[in-house]
């Protein structure tokens, strides 16, 4: 059985015991997530999406709170001199996926 979800402007292919790393959620390690934006959902021989797929519901637990790896950003402009190097490490959330409520 697998789920589409939608958090953080981005979707994810999730199944029971999975764990994925989404944008910043709040809460603390062990505290119970739930995603209501179910875009999909499949258990092998039925598949609805949609409307359909609208009142399921995917239940995790937050692992841990950390930081992504360090991105840089380079910008340049040749014969004018102009050279920019910025880094970003975006904030993310380690989360297990425990059931899938169809």
């Amino acid at each position: 059985m697998y789920a589409v979800i939608e958090t953080g402007g981005k979707q994810y292919r999730v199944s029971p015991g999975d764990v994925i790393q989404v944008e910043t959620l709040a809460g603390e390690a062990g505290t119970a997530v739930e995603f209501d934006k179910v875009l999909a959902v499949s258990n092998g021989s039925d598949f609805r999406a949609g409307a359909d797929a609208a009142s399921a519901r995917v239940r995790g637990t937050i692992q841990n709170q950390m930081r992504g790896d360090k991105v840089i950003v380079f910008k340049f402009k040749r014969k004018k001199q102009y050279k920019r190097t910025i880094g970003h490490r975006q904030n993310l959330t380690s989360v297990s996926i425990s059931e899938i409520l169809a």
